[in-house]
């Protein structure tokens, strides 16, 4: 008998009970019909006389009337109602999935499924099963080896939500996500589902993806308090502080004072931020951005993009670069479903000049009729994208007849360039190459320091300007430039020997002599 107990605690179940007991599963007909098996003391207290055995062919009939009666009470309409709904109308969960040792779950009434491995190649992985007979109108209930979920009454949806529980606690979000759908496929009036796939894709870092089931899930349900506080976060994370206030508010006991404080002062430090881009105090954008983000709106693409802006106007192109590289990556038309079209054309418009200042041309031009499909008439939104595509055609135009050894050519389409952008670093270095072509040495080295101050880490533009020195013999400076060179690229012989005969050509010039060319 200890033996028996340690399998069922191994098994999680009745499993011994099932096989050697198996008769007290059916309900005895004296339990169900109490008027067709009276107990004996019971007549003989009323009084009843005994009646006398019957021929076996009236036992025979008597059998039949009580099959029949049976068959009625256990498919009567309440019965059948009652098993409806405890049994699930679609495919079974558990049949989709495994658990976590291997065995199969399974969900369907009518079968209990003991769950194990047998030993040997043979019985390995295998499931035995034990029938129920349906006819009691009773069941055993499901077998579970783990972390078996409340089984009596669970909907096929709510077993996809518990399962997707399950994944989520192990940190399985991809997993979890999948079961959160189908939770949502069988019933999309749950709000309770949509709450959890937007913590699913809240754990995949999917932040304005997460925003939306979280949305729905305020919609279904106004008073669900864990829903609007997720939205609220995600909303602040955004900066968008007026509306995680409102979510805030709207969560009950879950939000705290200070969660609504800094919902407010992100509200004001973006404020400030476009009161000080009005007046293009550009220092002030980058500090009351940097405010904002530290008080928990660290996924605001709109505080990325001022501040991008803001580095491109202080000439500081290869900082905006950074900047917008490190700026959440979204789904532009999701993006502009949450925070509007005009929100999402400025982020579009200023990444385009970002691009186009460092010389990513198609991806500058790209944003920019992205920004015209949202915003077709604003008047910025036009410049920007007129700015950005004369300059990418004065760049290809240039390449083109630099090729082609068209000097005076290109030199006059990368003009028409900088016309529209005089700042931009990649046609400035286009056109020293051009003047470097044509015997215009100081020209050229006049460009490429325009262009290095703009972006101090443009190596080519150092490299042309310390060739230009040596050509203007101008040797300090060109050391200076090599030693620069040689700290970035320490490996590149041509700069090596390069840096060698110039400071050749500096010391014989400090002693008064001339050398030869080494």
């Amino acid at each position: 008998m200890a033996a028996a107990s340690a399998m069922e605690d191994h098994i999680g179940c009745g499993f011994l009970a099932a096989i050697f007991r198996r008769r007290q599963f059916r309900p005895r007909p004296a339990a169900l019909f109490p008027e067709s098996r009276c107990p004996k003391r019971h007549l003989a207290a009323s009084g009843s006389p005994r009646r006398k055995r019957s021929s076996p062919s009236n036992d025979s009939n008597r059998r039949h009337r009580g099959t029949e009666l049976d068959s009625q009470l256990v498919n009567s309409p309440s019965n059948i109602l009652r098993r409806r709904r405890r049994e699930p109308t679609s495919a079974s969960i558990s049949d989709l999935q495994k658990s976590n040792d291997g065995s199969l779950r399974r969900a369907l009434t009518g079968n209990a499924m003991v769950l194990g491995r047998g030993n040997g190649a043979a019985g390995e992985g295998k499931v035995v099963k034990k029938k129920v007979e349906k006819s009691t109108g009773y069941r055993l209930g499901n077998v579970y080896r783990y972390h078996s979920p409340p089984t009596d009454g669970l909907s096929p949806a709510d077993g996809f939500k518990w399962l997707g529980n399950e994944k989520y606690r192990q940190g399985k979000y991809e997993e979890a996500l999948a079961l959160y759908d189908q939770a949502i496929a069988v019933d999309p009036s749950n709000a309770c589902y949509y709450a959890n796939k937007s913590a699913a894709l809240i754990g995949l870092g999917r932040l304005l993806e997460a925003a939306v089931p979280c949305r729905e899930a305020v919609r279904l349900d106004s008073l669900y308090y864990n829903a609007h506080y997720r939205l609220a976060t995600l909303y602040l994370r955004f900066g968008a502080g007026e509306k995680a206030m409102y979510h805030y508010k709207c969560s009950g006991h879950k939000a705290r004072d200070d969660d609504i404080a800094r919902a407010q002062g992100v509200k004001d430090r973006i404020d400030c931020c476009v009161e000080a881009q009005d007046r293009e105090d550009w220092e002030t954008v980058m500090s009351e951005g940097q405010s904002a983000s530290a008080l928990g709106a660290d996924s605001a693409l709109q505080i990325f993009s001022m501040k991008a802006e803001a580095l491109l106007n202080l000439g500081r192109h290869d900082e905006a670069y950074a900047v917008m590289q490190d700026s959440p990556f979204f789904n532009i038309d999701a993006y502009a479903e949450l925070f509007g079209s005009s929100a999402t054309a400025n982020v579009l418009q200023v990444r385009a000049l970002v691009y186009a200042a460092n010389g990513r041309f198609e991806d500058a031009v790209s944003d920019v009729r992205r920004a015209l499909r949202f915003e077709s008439s604003d008047d910025g939104v036009k410049l920007t994208a007129e700015r950005v595509r004369a300059v990418a055609s004065a760049r290809l135009n240039g390449n083109r007849m630099f090729e082609g050894s068209r000097f005076s050519e290109a030199l006059t389409a990368y003009n028409k360039g900088l016309e529209k952008d005089p700042r931009n670093s990649i046609l400035l270095y286009n056109r020293s190459a051009c003047r470097a072509k044509l015997g215009q040495f100081e020209n050229a080295v006049e460009d490429c320091t325009a262009a290095l101050a703009i972006r101090p880490s443009y190596t080519k533009a150092r490299l042309r300007r310390a060739n230009c020195y040596t050509k203007l013999e101008k040797w300090e400076a060109a050391v200076g430039d090599y030693a620069v060179l040689i700290r970035e690229i320490p490996a590149d012989e041509t700069i090596t020997a390069a840096m060698s005969e110039a400071k050749a050509r500096l010391k014989s010039i400090q002693h008064g002599r001339v050398v030869g060319r080494v």
